[in-house]
């Protein structure tokens, strides 16, 4: 396990506290782009309070399995996080989220649009109680527009993005992907647009709202697809593992049943590959000279490669290809990835106790910083665990908290 103390996996650095410390971030939202966005801001120091309904937790602790009763999903999802609960459509959570909002940096929600309005806890009335904050609205399909009010989810921005159309063998159906890719490239995203208001608000002194539509960052990272169609009108197809950009690039099986993945974006590598698997004298054929060219000859490319890695167990495929330079990597099932050996130097995947379920492990920060580093120092808690104490930090008495649950606003 890491902690703020111990700089992770970088040696000989200074410790000091993580960046993030002294951030307040209030995470109301719920499935699983804005709650991850606040997992990764709490990694690096911030202080993030967890707000859930009190009678309807976050769907993500009951999401995936379970062990003993308890989300592993939200064990990870819900770490470095304090819980409270709240009932916004009652007076008196509504009253309580604006004190807390006067002290925090940002507030990240994923209501439909409209929904905080409803409840008057809109942007008004949000930056009157703090013109500081940085209000995130991570939604479907954002803030207006004409599916703004839809209910929007990551398979849906899969499908929309053009994600799924390229995605498959060429004669299957489009193909989506089993798991969160939309939200999590989503929560990447909205972490980063969170800092980048941080970082105007230090020169403006203001707050300002953040409108991440999940529909979006999708699109960023599926590449020039639409400049290829405005400029060409070239629309991508799916190609399986192949790649119209460069060849040999594909899954290969190898003797003992394992399968590897071969990369040669690089004419260099694609030229030590050949003579690795002795074909040489492929190099001299004239389309051989670019990545597209290649691509257009993947059939003879892949008939070549494959068959030599057919005839080698994947250990022997794996140290040839390290002696040639050339670029491969197993294709590896979760059982495999707990055990590689470069995971493990980088504590890719870490481990730490948990009051719940004992020793736990899960993925560690994202990146390494060398003299401010994250640092995971709990796994998520159980629903509304610190309602007491963080509205007693706040300053509500006694009286006040018990006429909250009277009211059944926590």
């Amino acid at each position: 396990m890491t902690d703020e103390t111990t700089p992770h996996a970088i040696p000989h650095a200074i410790p000091r506290p993580a960046p993030l410390t002294g951030l307040r971030v209030l995470d109301l939202a719920t499935l699983f782009a804005g709650p991850l966005a606040a997992t990764m801001l709490g990694d690096f120091g911030a202080e993030v309070v967890k707000i859930e309904h009190p009678t309807k937790p976050d769907p993500s602790r009951g999401h995936g399995p379970s062990k003993n009763g308890i989300g592993l999903w939200w064990k990870l999802l819900g770490r470095n996080k304090r819980t409270i609960t709240l009932d916004l459509s009652k007076p008196g959570g509504r009253s309580t989220l604006l004190r807390l909002a006067a002290g925090a940096d940002v507030l990240i929600e994923n209501f439909r649009p409209g929904t905080l309005e409803k409840w008057d806890l809109g942007w008004p009335e949000l930056s009157a109680a703090n013109p500081r904050l940085i209000l995130t609205r991570v939604t479907g399909f954002g803030q207006f527009g004409p599916y703004a009010h839809r209910p929007g989810f990551g398979t849906l921005a899969e499908a929309m993005s053009g994600f799924a159309a390229i995605t498959g063998e060429p004669d299957a159906p489009p193909t989506l992907p089993p798991f969160g890719l939309a939200d999590s490239i989503a929560g990447l995203a909205t972490a980063y647009a969170v800092m980048t208001a941080l970082a105007a608000r230090d020169r403006t002194g203001e707050g300002q709202v953040v409108d991440m539509a999940i529909i979006e960052p999708i699109l960023t990272v599926l590449g020039p697809q639409p400049i290829w169609y405005d400029q060409l009108g070239h629309v991508q197809e799916r190609t399986g593992n192949r790649s119209a950009n460069n060849a040999p690039r594909n899954a290969y099986r190898t003797a003992d049943g394992n399968w590897v993945a071969v990369s040669t974006s690089a004419q260099s590598v694609a030229e030590r590959l050949m003579c690795l698997v002795g074909r040489a004298d492929l190099i001299d054929e004239p389309w051989f000279a670019t990545g597209a060219d290649r691509a257009a000859h993947a059939g003879i490319l892949d008939e070549a490669v494959g068959t030599w890695i057919a005839a080698r167990t994947r250990t022997e495929v794996l140290a040839a290809f390290e002696k040639a330079e050339a670029a491969v990597a197993p294709i590896q099932d979760v059982t495999d990835v707990m055990a590689d050996p470069q995971y493990q130097a980088l504590d890719t995947i870490t481990t730490l106790p948990d009051p719940d379920l004992g020793p736990l492990r899960m993925q560690n920060v994202l990146f390494r910083l060398s003299s401010t580093p994250g640092a995971i120092r709990w796994a998520g808690r159980a629903h509304g665990a610190d309602t007491e104490r963080v509205l007693g930090e706040l300053g509500l008495t006694p009286a006040e908290l018990t006429a909250l649950r009277e009211e059944g606003a926590v």
